[in-house]
């Protein structure tokens, strides 16, 4: 069982708060004279050989300046191993330990490295500069003998007890592995729990966030039947990732914690958006609130396809269309707009063919875009582009073409010329950036950061947007994601590749790829939806800030075995289910539909806009959850087990308004023909 957030972590006002426990550092400490010259605050710490000792929130951190080791003791007296020697090579012999006004720094001469140790509001902060093109093995997590789970952002989130069989196995697919944290991770984070049931009280954990996550992976292994976790960055100038920062916080061990800590960090440096203020930007906005999303196709697209959703009962949608023939005309979009609906065209800034045989009226761009902008790999060669097909093109050559050639606000503006007012741009939020070799273009992973925000942050200026996959960088442009739900495993990849199970892009109207329902192998099942691993990291990172959907080829029709426990997924982390709907879809699905928006849309307006404050589970088999939203302007309880709890059946969620009087109780069950029963 796990306790609310510490306020501290919540990301309200700008640093942790000295009311928490978080924060509760000692005043003998803090009073302490440390007898260094030029370092009279209890921030520098003490050094005691190659110990150096730094206050931080809840305790204190001990780097040992020789590896790398880093260990604390927390104020009940605990002690915590939060890093084992940098591991492979090792660092060599270090230099003198120079102490400065919040810590000290040294060096490793053998291996370029320079470092600084301080404390940055009330985490251990470490940075690593080198002066070469290497790598470095650490932090190296997981050892402790008392870690007992490891959280880590796929997707939404997940919380693996260290010892489970599952993922220690292969057929997770986790150990073993190496994942690259801005690339395939949600957030640049992991953390671990130490002890117990994380975040009852006197429990304890860690976080580590590494900001400067370009070049730098984790990668996990199982020893002894325990899962690690041990990080690696790489310096490359050329790369411009010569610079590694990890941060260190302790934890009461709740398995959100580490979001929380990446919520605060986020808010105290101005990089956590609001999605409350997009709305005062841009009051359609506001029309997310309470909306399901779709891809609509074939009669669904239509005004009377609209009409028929909004006879239904449906009060808010966000409906989305592919650039291809047929895209929604401009009676639908008013349709839509008149019952209250979003409409955006899905578009793709990152694909480019030769116009004359592209395959989609997204990748066929005017002049020489195709082939000049192709992003060039070292050797001149273009960077392949969707499906092996045309290549990527370099968002530093649109952003240096636009102020005289206007390739893509003259493409914006014919997108939305039906009337649209939202838009979705695939690829451009997520973790798959380019270094751009390309004569006169020439860009690092950073710079392709850079470029994309720039013109992301002009589109989000008059449009609704959203795109892939949201990485946190984004959040403050976009105003919602289709992906960062969804903690995708190896396995889908492969699954979704074999086109006789999972379906190809045909018919035109209705493509399989999206429409033909499919059954989930059982071990790719249990490592992406079993509720007892889930967490809700991104949504307690980052809720308030964007609106969170799943993968729109995973629409909630696809995986008809998984509706029960992604409808109540859905409830508890408040984020909107997403569908893709033609005419016999929406005859068929349509009544199911209209139930599950109707109860989702009155929490979503009220608690779209808030943080997630709390995540709880109320049962040692994880199967009872329970989130809150503000400062309890919403409580969602869900019961992902067989039997009831607390008055709550087994199937059921129960959400309750600081207004109600009495819960809102949902029990969606699916019966064999895949349809729910509530």
């Amino acid at each position: 069982m796990t306790s609310d957030l510490p306020k501290s972590l919540t990301g309200k006002g700008g640093s942790r708060s000295a009311t928490t426990r978080a924060l509760a550092l000692s005043l003998a400490l803090a009073a302490t004279a440390l007898g260094v010259t030029g370092c009279d605050s209890a921030a520098a710490g003490t050094l005691k050989g190659s110990r150096l000792e730094l206050p931080v929130a809840g305790g204190t951190a001990v780097v040992d300046t020789g590896s790398l080791a880093v260990s604390a003791r927390a104020e009940d007296g605990r002690l915590l191993l939060l890093s084992e020697a940098a591991a492979g090579d090792g660092l060599g012999r270090p230099g003198p330990v120079t102490r400065t006004a919040d810590g000290a720094r040294w060096s490793y001469p053998a291996k370029g490295l320079s470092v600084t140790a301080g404390t940055d509001h009330g985490r251990l902060r470490i940075r690593l500069r080198s002066d070469r093109d290497g790598s470095v093995n650490w932090p190296v997590t997981g050892t402790d003998r008392t870690a007992s789970a490891v959280q880590l952002p796929r997707g939404e989130g997940l919380d693996i007890p260290v010892r489970d069989a599952f993922w220690n196995s292969p057929k997770a697919g986790l150990a073993g592995s190496t994942v690259d944290v801005g690339a395939d991770l949600a957030l640049p984070l992991w953390g671990y729990t130490m002890g117990g049931a994380g975040g009852s009280r006197g429990g304890h954990g860690v976080s580590y966030l590494t900001p400067t996550d370009l070049g730098t992976s984790l990668r996990f292994s199982s020893a002894g039947g325990r899962l690690r976790a041990t990080a690696a960055h790489a310096f490359d100038a050329g790369e411009g990732t010569r610079d590694y920062d990890v941060t260190f916080a302790l934890t009461d061990g709740n398995p959100v914690a580490p979001a929380a800590d990446y919520r605060a960090y986020l808010s105290q440096r101005g990089r956590l958006g609001s999605l409350r203020e997009k709305i005062r930007k841009n009051p359609a906005n506001a029309e997310l609130l309470g909306a399901f999303h779709a891809y609509v196709w074939g009669d669904a697209r239509t005004a009377a396809g609209i009409g028929k959703l909004r006879q239904l009962g449906v009060d808010r949608m966000w409906l989305g269309y592919d650039a291809g023939p047929g895209p929604m005309d401009a009676a639908a979009v008013r349709a839509a707009k008149k019952a209250g609906y979003l409409v955006g065209p899905y578009d793709s800034f990152a694909n480019g063919q030769d116009p004359k045989t592209a395959d989609s009226p997204t990748s066929a761009w005017p002049g020489r875009v195709y082939p000049d902008f192709c992003v060039r790999k070292a050797d001149g060669t273009p960077e392949t582009g969707f499906g092996g097909r045309g290549c990527y093109l370099s968002s530093r050559a649109f952003e240096k073409a636009e102020p005289g050639k206007h390739y893509l606000a003259d493409r914006t503006r014919t997108m939305v010329a039906n009337g649209a007012d939202s838009y979705f741009l695939d690829v451009d939020a997520t973790g798959e950036l380019f270094r751009d070799h390309g004569a006169g273009h020439e860009m690092t992973k950073a710079d392709d950061r850079k470029y994309r925000l720039a013109r992301m942050e002009r589109l989000s200026q008059h449009l609704v947007l959203g795109s892939e996959s949201a990485q946190p960088w984004a959040n403050r442009v976009l105003a919602f994601d289709h992906g960062s739900g969804t903690p995708v495993a190896d396995g889908l990849w492969k699954l979704e590749r074999d086109k006789q199970t999972w379906g190809g892009y045909y018919p035109q109207n209705a493509p399989k790829t999206f429409f033909k329902p499919v059954r989930l192998p059982a071990d790719l099942a249990t490592a992406m939806y079993d509720p007892k691993y889930r967490a809700p990291l991104y949504e307690t990172a980052l809720h308030g800030s964007l609106v969170n959907a799943e993968r729109w080829e995973l629409s909630y029709e696809k995986l008809p075995e998984q509706k029960s426990t992604r409808a109540l997924l859905a409830m508890l982390y408040n984020t909107p289910l997403n569908y893709v709907l033609d005419g016999p879809t929406l005859a068929r699905n349509g009544p199911e539909l209209a139930t599950l928006q109707k109860y989702f849309a009155p929490l979503h307006r009220a608690a779209g806009t808030e943080p997630m404050t709390s995540f709880r589970r109320l049962t040692d088999d994880r199967t009872v959850q329970r989130t809150v939203f503000g400062h309890g302007t919403l409580t969602v309880t869900a019961n992902f087990g067989s039997t009831a709890h607390d008055g709550l059946p087994g199937g059921c969620v129960e959400a309750r308004l600081r207004t109600d009087h009495a819960p809102r109780r949902l029990c969606p069950t699916a019966g064999p023909d895949g349809r729910l029963r509530f």
